[in-house]
């Protein structure tokens, strides 16, 4: 045998390896064989419906239907609680599912406008008690994001679930963990985004949920006049903000003092601000406006004194009374007393506004009488030793 040649084995048949053989794709066999392992598990799948649904997420007409159906018990809690119940303890034992959980709320959400007024509410029932038991796979932005479909904003859709979620969770929780639930959600702020935009305005927010007692009879009772008034809370403080913020950069820009006053005035007046409120947040912004040094004290003063002088104009345009020019010394006297780099410019400062016509000289005289507020009082006292004379008094 040739050296090249390679030895065989003979008498043996060698079998042709098997290869994988495609079956065809049958969904509904799949889709069967998934429920019946689920069914096998005392029926571990919960479903809203009963039954798988059909295209569109649209409940089944036909078929065998499940114990645990959402939509078609009772639109009540008590009918809907022990669905809850049973799924929180299948989500514990099965973990795997609350991602799963989670998708089906999210379609559900966006499909609002396939099912009935009466299966909205029942569903919007199982939302809110589902937060209640603080189910797992159910975070807020889950169901309050996909709701901000313009479609369904705009049928009244979203708002008339939400009315029926917020009505049925402070049943059992208070306005403070709603909140919580909302800022979770990203929503705290934008509560007027489930209004169409026809209603979507305070007084509309504040006429749903108060004024329409009709239909609306329980909202005095069950906690949603709180909701109104926290809503009017926020809406508040966001045109404060921007007050602040326009007044700010107009100060960082130099703006004509008549400009600059006509903006505050508008602004006071869409916010309904108080006037003692507008006096306090006119001086915070001048004083948060100045360069400060980090130590030199002498700087820090002039930087401060400058800053009176050159806007007493707009302070002068709304301390238009005694007590808001006494409500502007409160404010000085506090800051001076808690920030240390302000410590010795209480003096000054009244001096200051004094001569720029800002204070009147009863005011000044009042503050060292009758003051109410004594923090820091005991570094001023000089300003008051001869009350005959105004003069004598700033010396």
């Amino acid at each position: 045998m040739s050296s090249k040649e390679r030895p065989t084995l003979g008498g043996t048949r060698i079998k042709p390896r098997k290869r994988n053989i495609a079956a065809p794709l049958d969904p509904a066999a799949f889709a069967d064989a998934v429920v019946q392992i689920y069914l096998d598990n005392a029926g571990d799948l919960v479903l809203f419906t009963g039954g798988r649904t059909q295209p569109g997420t649209t409940k089944p007409d036909e078929g065998e239907r499940h114990s645990y159906s959402i939509i078609d018990c009772e639109p009540k809690r008590d009918a809907i609680l022990p669905s809850v119940i049973y799924i929180q303890k299948i989500l514990r034992r099965r973990p795997f599912l609350i991602k799963n959980l989670e998708n089906v709320t999210r379609r559900f959400m966006q499909s609002l406008e396939l099912f009935e007024e009466n299966e909205r509410k029942k569903l919007a029932i199982f939302t809110a008690l589902a937060f209640s038991q603080k189910l797992s796979g159910l975070p807020p932005e889950t169901v309050f994001q996909p709701l901000l479909k313009d479609n369904l904003v705009g049928k009244g859709l979203v708002l008339s679930f939400i009315t029926d979620f917020f009505k049925e969770y402070l049943i059992d929780n208070s306005l403070d963990d709603l909140i919580a639930i909302l800022k979770r959600g990203k929503m705290e702020d934008n509560l007027l985004d489930f209004f169409p935009s026809a209603k979507r305005s305070p007084e509309g927010f504040s006429e749903h949920f108060t004024l329409n007692m009709a239909v609306y009879y329980w909202s005095y009772k069950e906690g949603l006049i709180p909701l109104v008034e926290y809503n009017e809370k926020k809406i508040y403080e966001v045109k404060v903000k921007d007050m602040k913020s326009a007044l700010t950069t107009q100060i960082a820009e130099e703006a004509e003092i008549s400009e600059v006053i006509e903006n505050v005035k508008q602004r006071v007046r869409d916010a309904k601000l108080p006037d003692t409120e507008a006096v306090r947040i006119l001086w915070d912004v001048l004083m948060d406006a100045v360069q400060w040094s980090g130590k030199n004290q002498q700087q820090n003063a002039n930087s401060a004194l400058r800053q009176v002088k050159t806007w007493a104009q707009l302070l002068n345009a709304f301390c238009t009374n005694g007590k808001l020019e006494l409500e502007l010394m409160y404010k000085v006297q506090m800051q001076c007393y808690e920030d240390a780099k302000l410590m010795k410019l209480f003096p000054e400062i009244v001096r200051s506004l004094y001569d720029q016509d800002v204070l009147a000289e009863d005011t000044v005289l009042f503050w060292f009488r009758k003051g109410t507020n004594s923090k820091g009082r005991y570094g001023f006292q000089f300003l008051g030793h001869r009350h005959h004379e105004i003069k004598q008094v700033l010396l």
